[in-house]
């Protein structure tokens, strides 16, 4: 059984760096309040430790 995340994007990316909203593209998420389902995996682990203060971030299975 693998593991995933839900990841909601909870602000706004004005002000955020190039690469950060090129990620944030990467993991599926353009508006507010807006939820994803990722698949638990280190690539993945980066994005969102890369732009974890945009995002609100669940563990699910």
């Amino acid at each position: 059984m693998a593991k995933s995340f839900r990841v909601r994007l909870k602000r706004s990316l004005i002000g955020a760096t190039k690469g950060q909203k090129a990620t944030m593209e990467c993991l599926g998420l353009r508006k507010i309040n807006q939820e994803v389902v990722v698949q638990d995996n280190p690539a993945n682990r980066g994005q969102i430790m890369k732009v974890q203060q945009w995002l609100d971030v669940k563990v699910e299975g």
